[in-house]
């Protein structure tokens, strides 16, 4: 049977398809697409094209679910969970060991502590700043005359990480410029900036207290100089996830569509293709 997740973010929509049988859980396909002007049309784009991948069509789905800032919004929908839950449950399904999760999206960042079982225990959210969200990331790399990809590629040859001491874009984005004046490395910059956001989120983290595994989601999970800062500052190794990090949150409203979340076991041979390369 299949069962739809749709996670409707800030600055991205994604879609997930799982397929559920005899107690286990395939990726079968998913979509992430830029948001358009409505939730509702983010959610049926990137429905369409999830489904389209999985050669179904929607009356084909046992079950749907919506999470994000724009669950409400979806009519499609069956039922909507909050984000908080189907990160929760996303990190579990795919990473069982995991008891932290640090999630840097567009426009907010989660720090959540999570049971055994995939259920939230504590968690700390900053949704009224841009600091440290994908958002920031843009404004930083902007400032820099670089892309968002490259901006974190260029951290991680930082040999001396130039301090920056705001967080927030507008301040931070006057020292980085102040910097570049005075002639410093562009990768030394970069490295500060990435310094000064793995800063900030492990203050988060140990507010819900650090428990190993620690996954990172969300799309700045994709950053590799974010990667590194929160290791080296957290003293741990990221877990891996077995898939796009950015899909998180929508698989886990798939795993609520289905229904008893917890008890599925994660299928990696059946959802190898769907996968493919984004492995993290």
């Amino acid at each position: 049977m299949y069962y739809l997740g749709c996670d409707l973010g800030s600055t991205t929509g994604k879609a997930v398809v799982l397929s559920v049988e005899d107690g286990c859980g395939a990726v079968v396909s998913y979509a992430i697409e830029p948001s358009g002007l409505t939730p509702e049309e983010t959610a049926a784009i990137a429905i369409e094209r999830a489904c389209e991948a999985a050669g179904i069509t929607r009356d084909d789905l046992a079950g749907s679910c919506a999470t994000g800032y724009g669950r409400e919004h979806v009519s499609s929908a069956d039922k909507n969970m909050s984000e908080i839950s189907c990160h929760a449950m996303g990190a579990h399904f795919l990473q069982p060991s995991c008891r932290t999760i640090i999630d840097v999206g567009g426009q907010d960042v989660k720090a959540i502590s999570v049971s055994a079982k995939g259920k939230v225990v504590d968690f700390t959210m900053n949704d009224k700043c841009a600091a440290g969200t994908g958002k920031f990331f843009e404004a930083m790399a902007r400032t820099l005359r670089t892309s968002v990809e490259e901006l974190g590629v260029m951290a991680l040859s930082s040999a001396d990480p130039t301090p920056i001491s705001s967080t927030c874009s507008v301040f931070a984005e006057s020292e980085v410029i102040t910097a570049i004046n005075k002639g410093i490395d562009r990768h030394d910059i970069s490295g500060g900036i990435h310094e000064s956001i793995a800063r900030r989120l492990v203050g988060m983290v140990n507010r819900v207290g650090l428990a190993e595994d620690v996954v990172l989601t969300g799309g700045c999970a994709k950053n590799p100089g974010l990667r590194k800062a929160l290791e080296d500052m957290l003293h741990v190794t990221l877990a891996p996830l077995p898939c796009d990090p950015q899909i998180n949150g929508a698989l886990g409203a798939a795993l609520f569509a289905a229904g008893s979340p917890e008890a599925l076991v994660f299928d990696r041979e059946a959802s190898t293709s769907a996968l493919g390369d984004a492995s993290r």
